[in-house]
Parts: structure tokens; C-alpha cells; sequence
């Protein structure tokens, strides 16, 4: 969609004083859309067919398919966008808004070839509104898709000044038999766990609340707001490989509820919970948010964002490749049989 605002040539300059002293500054949206602009173009390719200011994007879908399957995502990034306001460090929430869509239709196999996004407010703030959409783009640039357009929505006493409010839409492509998960994921199956980059954006209304009476910690606010990391160019080239048989996004409900969502009833998952160092970061979270472990386990990532399952034959070499990436995997369990829907076990 193009991100035009209604009413954006007021014939009459009394029209846009009234809408303006309403709440709704028109003129402030349109310098906005000249600032995004450029923005998006920075991620076009020979695909796209149209510019912003349409009343919709066009993509044409290269002819590299037998039997494409479009897949489609949408998520927004909940509360961590109170820790950006608070902070006044708005580039990073668009990367994660990118990574929160793009890293779901991953794990289907799908490479991503567009994302839209909604940016709502109650009064516009151009310059904050253009940080966020840039780092929707260094997002899209990363996830190697377009940012084929996005709406900005300004509505007063919907949304307090000050306030806005994210979501996007990501589309992917993937052959139909290269589809993930895979149906014939066996017992003796090993699951890979890629490192996060921090919390993500899954569990922040825990998090904000223990900032209200933490001591204020530059280093832990810093690493609170590290964007969502975005799997792609670590994992593109082992999907292509065909080695991967599911892939599960660690979001919110941890490892607990993530993996099972890939595996089909009769066989579950075991993870080694000594297979990687937990972060300090989720450590500071349990200790003064007094949460137990099964709790910690089913709200966030505990350091792992992403798990995939591979052959234990080829195990070691996806590992590898993951890591030449420069990304930090390793082997955190396996999947076993066991009657009835599919579930995540531990063992220290």
C-alpha cells in the first residue's frame, strides 16, 4: 500500500487547518513520505513494478518456480516498542518488526520477497516515523526482500502524543515440495540451536515491569533493545541444501511450545540444557522478576532463536556451515518417540 495520507492536496487552505487542529497534520505526512521514499527504493529490485504513491504495490513473481507457493506472515513487536520510546531509539524496533515476519515464514523454507508496513500514532513526529522506517528497511535489506510500501496512520485520542504502534506483513515464496516442515522427520533426528541476539521482542511486559524498579543499567537497557535476529543469510543456504527438515522460531512461548508446533504427534523433542550458556541477560530477568524455570523457558528464548532439525549424519556439517556465517550454533538435542501430541523435554 502506498504511504499517502488522505486528503493529501488540501484544496483549501482552511480545510487543513481544521483536519490539523483535530489532530491529523497533512502536510506532516507528506514531508514524510518524501523522507521514506528512498528508503524503500534502497531495497527494490527488477521485480517491482510500481513506486510509492499508488494505492498499491506491484510485484511481479520471477518465473524460477515450478509449483510456487506464496507464504505469508504478519506479527507486530508488543511492548519492546515502550522500551524504544522510553529511549528514544527507534531504528532498531523497524528491524525487528521485519525479523518477527520474516523469520515465521522461514521456517516454512520460504525466501521473502516483500514487506509492508503499518505505522499508527497519535500525533506524527516525522523524524521518529522515518528512524523507524529505515530500520525497516536495513530489515528487509537483511531478510533480502522488498519494502514494497506501508501505511501511516495518525489518530488522535486513539493513541496518547508520543505513542505509536508497529505491524508487518511479510510475503515469501518456496517450491511446494520443498515446503518445511518436512513430513518425514524420524527418532534420532538432532536439533541445531542458533544463538539469539537477546530477548527479541517476546516477554516485554515482564521486562518493563522489572525497569520500573531496577536501577537504571545503560549495558542492560543496550542489550534489552538489540534488534530480533534476522535467520536468513544464516540459514538460506542449508535450506536450498535440502539437509533441513523443519526449522521452529523461538518466539514467545520458548523452546517448550515452539518445537512441537514442527513435529508431528507420536515423536517430541530433548533438549540438553548444558548445551549452551544462557546469556546473563535472561539470568537478571528470573533473579528479579523471581520467575521459575519452567516459567523462563515458556515466555522467552533463554539464547536460542532459532532451532533447526537435520539428519544426525548431517548434523555437524550444518553446524559448521551455520557457524561460517558467523553465527553461533550448536547440537542442543534430539527427537524421540513417544505416544501422543508432541511435546519439549529437558534434561541438565
Amino acid at each position: 500500500m502506498a504511504r499517502v495520507p488522505s486528503g493529501s492536496v488540501p484544496e483549501k487552505e482552511s480545510s487543513a487547518s481544521a483536519y490539523r487542529e483535530a489532530g491529523v497534520d497533512i502536510d506532516a505526512g507528506n514531508r514524510l513520505v518524501k523522507r521514506l521514499t528512498p528508503l524503500a527504493q534502497q531495497t527494490f529490485n527488477e521485480q517491482v513494478l510500481s513506486d510509492l504513491g499508488g494505492f498499491g504495490g506491484l510485484y511481479q513473481l520471477a518465473q524460477d518456480y515450478t509449483q510456487p507457493v506464496l507464504v505469508c506472515g504478519t506479527d507486530g513487536v508488543g511492548t519492546k516498542l515502550l522500551l524504544a520510546q522510553k529511549l528514544q531509539q527507534h531504528e532498531t524496533i523497524g528491524i525487528d518488526l521485519v525479523a518477527m515476519c520474516a523469520n515465521d515464514i522461514l521456517t516454512h523454507g520460504a525466501r521473502a520477497l516483500l514487506f509492508l508496513d503499518y505505522y499508527a500514532c497519535g500525533t506524527l513526529n516525522v523524524e521518529e516515523a522515518e528512524d523507524v522506517v529505515r530500520g525497516i528497511a536495513a530489515g528487509c535489506q537483511q531478510a533480502g526482500c522488498v519494502l514494497l510500501g506501508g501505511e501511516t496512520a495518525e489518530m488522535p485520542k486513539l493513541y496518547r502524543p508520543g505513542d505509536y504502534d508497529l505491524a508487518g506483513f511479510c510475503v515469501g515464496i518456496a517450491e511446494r515440495d520443498r515446503l518445511l516442515p518436512r513430513p518425514d522427520i524420524q527418532p534420532g533426528d538432532v536439533l541445531i540451536g542458533m544463538d539469539s541476539s537477546g530477548v527479541h521482542a517476546n516477554g516485554f511486559s515482564l521486562v518493563n515491569r522489572l525497569l520500573e524498579t531496577a536501577p537504571e543499567d545503560p549495558d542492560r537497557l543496550e542489550a534489552l533493545l538489540q534488534p530480533t535476529t534476522i535467520y536468513e543469510p544464516h540459514l538460506r543456504e542449508i535450506i536450498d541444501s535440502g539437509k533441513v527438515l523443519a526449522l521452529a522460531h523461538i518466539t514467545g512461548g520458548g523452546l517448550t511450545e515452539n518445537i512441537p508446533r514442527v513435529l508431528p504427534e507420536g515423536l517430541s523433542a530433548q533438549i540438553d540444557l548444558e548445551s549452551w550458556t544462557r546469556p546473563e541477560l535472561f539470568d537478571w530477568i528470573q533473579s528479579e522478576g523471581n520467575v521459575d524455570e519452567e516459567e523462563m523457558r515458556r515466555i522467552f528464548n533463554c539464547g536460542i532463536g532459532m532451532v533447526a532439525l537435520v539428519r544426525s549424519e548431517d548434523a555437524d556439517t550444518v553446524t559448521q556451515n551455520i557457524q561460517s556465517t558467523g553465527l553461533g550454533a550448536r547440537i542442543i538435542g534430539e527427537i524421540f518417540a513417544q505416544e501422543g501430541p508432541a511435546q519439549t523435554a529437558y534434561n541438565a
